[in-house]
């Protein structure tokens, strides 16, 4: 599996070949290609200014995990697999609620910045778009919000989601179908990214 997270193209499995032939050093390639994914997923997913912290154990759990790792899957989805994992072990051993405010301030801080040049309009409704959305989102039981976090926010196709969440892909494309629904009655405005059947 070739990816061009992190600005490059790793082919994955090379990499991970090599890893487990003895040269460690390449793992350094996967970190590089991933972090970007990895740190935006443990902020929607609640890690807030853990976030940092989330990401870098789940890449140490998955180096040690990675001689049981299968050669016929993805390395994304299983690795976002172990973000969430960890995203929840460390909301539950803090003991402590995110706010809402707080998990929009560190979900913006990873995402890329609204350019200069932008209309300062178009800026505010964007903001105020992606409050609305995770606010609407805090509302969702934890499935629905995992199956439209990884499949929107972070922009994974049908079948990685379905891998990253360990659920059949029947059970994605129907807990979405639910998810997007609920959304749908909680913010009149939002539409649909859908729009019928999965073009994969």
């Amino acid at each position: 599996m070739r990816t061009r997270e992190g600005g490059r193209i790793v082919d994955e499995a090379a990499v991970i070949a090599r890893v487990r032939a003895g040269e460690p050093e390449a793992y350094a390639e996967l970190v590089r290609a991933h972090t970007g994914i990895a740190l935006r997923a443990a902020a929607a997913l609640g890690a807030g200014a853990d976030a940092e912290d989330v990401v870098q154990q789940a890449f140490v759990k998955a180096y040690c995990a990675l001689g049981r790792f299968r050669e016929d899957r993805a390395f994304k989805p299983w690795l976002l697999s172990i973000v969430a994992n960890e995203t929840r072990n460390t909301v539950r051993t803090a003991a402590r609620q995110r706010t809402l405010a707080g998990r929009e301030a560190a979900f913006v801080e990873a995402e890329p910045l609204i350019p200069e040049s932008a209309d300062p309009a178009v800026a505010t409704l964007h903001t105020e778009r992606r409050a609305a959305l995770l606010a609407a989102l805090e509302q969702l039981s934890e499935e629905h919000r995992l199956v439209v976090t990884y499949r929107y926010l972070l922009e994974m196709d049908e079948s990685e989601t379905a891998q990253a969440l360990g659920w059949p892909r029947g059970t994605v494309k129907s807990r979405l179908n639910r998810a997007l629904r609920k959304l749908g009655r909680l913010l009149p405005d939002f539409e649909s990214r859908e729009g019928g059947e999965e073009r994969e």
